[in-house]
């Protein structure tokens, strides 16, 4: 997402690079590619032209000081109008009482009742929550079967009623059932339509009137682009809703929703649906996603991903291992794992600071790791604990049972034994007793 923006952007910025100063002539030619390239990822008109007139307004009243070149203060002010467009700051979803309900709204299509599950397991893992799935799509059979495959791999239990054909009574005993076993939240997903249309809008505020949900969200499909904003305002219309989930972020779209929808409807986009994986779900920051956009990476994402991951007690065992050089085959396919678990790799990437812009057009194979996690898997568990006993007969037989060649094999043990004595150098030394060698020139 938002890598077509990133790189328009990029080249209206250059635009400004050698000029000695701001002036009116030199920012409107760079705020006109601007504007274009908002509009070229689906950002709503009006937004687009509201958003470069500000931008304008407040490059013009601004004094370049000697030290920051022209171009580098567009940037700084692009960059603070980006995150003001999409909400200033990450807004928290009201978990606020006995049960409390949350209810989903939207389109069919758009992701609900896989955000439900999403949503269920990040509260349930990040804050605590014992949640209770509600089924009430009573029209898509699918959809009540769905929820509850999504409940079993999460560990978190759904509320169906199969043969009952009203939705509002449903979530009106789902409430009730939360509260006789001590549920503290309550998360409904609703049934969508291919349209908006009066019975589905009926149905769902008649769900809203009937259990008073502490937080109602719109869920909405980020490839629709512009699309998705007209539906968010149809719908916010009739319920009020508390917020947006964008679904769908990691899919080719242009990013328009994300920065025209907060201004349209006036209500904050609360998350963003980044995978398929059950974990694939981020609170939305807006500082961080102009970060991202003006390719200056996400490194606050990337740690707290990494301390999702990789525990203080886990690293403290490692480095103890590493020192004495006992970091063997199944610590390294545990580590592989949790950088798995991160999410996917391309995307990770882009989060590290300047590492995005070279890496574009860099086509980075998600199965890289299979090859090698093949390997290690055909070892016996004495080689994956020893490794120094995998002499050539042993790596014949690892090729063999991996489907790769010896010489793969050689060269994974081979890295393997060079990351392992880095790692006890690093550990072992004092600090700044580690010189490394200069570059020659």
């Amino acid at each position: 997402m938002f890598e077509n923006l990133s790189e328009r952007l990029d080249k209206s910025f250059k635009l400004l690079k050698g000029e000695g100063r701001i002036t009116e002539i030199n920012v409107a030619e760079t705020l006109k590619d601007v504007r274009k390239a908002l509009l070229d990822a689906d950002v709503n008109y009006k937004v687009a032209k509201q958003f470069t007139d500000t931008v304008k307004e407040k490059a013009l009243g601004q004094n370049v000081l000697k030290a920051v070149k022209p171009g580098q203060l567009m940037v700084k002010i692009v960059h603070d109008e980006l995150v003001q467009l999409m909400g200033g700051t990450a807004t928290d979803v009201n978990l606020k009482g006995s049960p409390a309900i949350i209810l989903m709204s939207g389109l069919q299509g758009s992701g609900k009742t896989t955000f439900s599950g999403k949503l269920a397991h990040l509260l349930k893992t990040r804050k605590g929550k014992n949640p209770l799935l509600v089924a009430c799509d009573v029209y898509r059979p699918a959809a009540i079967e769905q929820l509850h495959i999504l409940g079993s791999q999460i560990g978190v239990p759904v509320y169906s009623e199969p043969e009952n054909k009203q939705p509002v009574l449903i979530a009106q005993q789902a409430v009730k059932e939360a509260r006789l076993k001590r549920h503290d939240l309550v998360i409904v997903d609703t049934a969508g339509r291919l349209a908006i249309d009066e019975q589905m809008m009926q149905e769902i505020a008649a769900i809203k009137n009937a259990i008073q949900p502490s937080e109602i969200l719109f869920v909405v499909d980020a490839m629709t682009g512009q699309d998705a904003v007209n539906t968010a305002k149809e719908f916010n219309d009739r319920l009020n809703f508390d917020g947006v989930v964008l679904t769908k972020l990691d899919g080719d779209t242009r990013g328009g929703a994300a920065l025209s929808i907060r201004t349209v409807v006036n209500k904050p986009i609360k998350y963003v649906g980044t995978g398929e994986k059950m974990d694939a779900l981020d609170v939305f920051h807006p500082e961080r996603m102009a970060d991202r956009i003006l390719g200056m990476g996400d490194i606050v994402s990337f740690v707290e991903r990494a301390q999702e991951q990789f525990s203080e007690e886990e690293a403290r065992r490692l480095q103890k291992k590493m020192a004495k050089n006992q970091f063997d085959f199944n610590d390294f396919i545990a580590q592989l794992h949790h950088i798995k678990k991160m999410g996917n790799v391309k995307d990770l990437v882009t989060m590290i600071p300047g590492i995005g812009k070279m890496m574009k057009n860099v086509d980075i194979d998600e199965n890289a790791f299979k090859g090698i996690e093949a390997i290690i898997y055909s070892m016996t568990p004495g080689e994956r604990s020893n490794p120094a006993i995998l002499n050539i007969s042993r790596r014949q037989r690892i090729a063999a049972g991996s489907g790769t060649d010896i010489q793969d094999v050689n060269k994974l043990i081979k890295q393997f034994d060079e990351m392992r004595k880095l790692m006890r150098t690093v550990t072992t030394a004092k600090p700044g007793s580690i010189k490394m060698p200069l570059f020659k020139r």
